[in-house]
């Protein structure tokens, strides 16, 4: 038995690397039923003021193909929320890498979701390849 009946995970997963797998692998290795968010080129714009290399239909794509993924669906602002998020797709628990374990705002959607009785789940974060350094090494940040 799993830790988790639903899980969810959300990110750019722009430049799919083994980063994105071994947190979708480890988040699908606590759950019964994984979402992935995938969010919108429009989204990343707006948070990072750069589109993605690859478009934001064919990322929804490549994370559905996956065997880890139960269901992959679309972050837009409506649901970028995680309080959004959970309304939508009730999970019992948010995964996420630990580069996030201190951050204020993650704190504080930790304990907004207690409230909910979901969780937040960190990960190590995968230091050996990740998208900035893949596109440090072609040129762009």
């Amino acid at each position: 038995m799993k830790d988790y009946n639903i899980g969810y995970v959300a990110g750019v997963f722009d430049l799919f690397h083994i980063g994105h797998l071994n947190l979708i692998r480890k988040s699908k290795e606590k759950c019964e039923y994984l979402i992935v968010g995938v969010l919108t080129d429009e989204l990343v714009v707006h948070f990072k003021g750069k589109k993605p290399y690859i478009p934001f239909e064919e990322r929804l794509e490549i994370i559905g193909a996956l065997k880890y993924v139960d269901k992959a669906v679309g972050v837009t602002m409506d649901n970028i929320d995680k309080m959004a998020a959970w309304e939508l797709y009730k999970f019992d628990c948010l995964f996420s890498g630990d580069d996030y374990v201190n951050n204020e705002s993650w704190i504080i959607d930790k304990k907004r979701l207690n409230q909910v009785g979901a969780d937040i789940h960190f990960f190590p974060y995968t230091k050996s390849t990740s998208s900035t350094q893949i596109k440090e090494a072609m040129g762009r940040k």
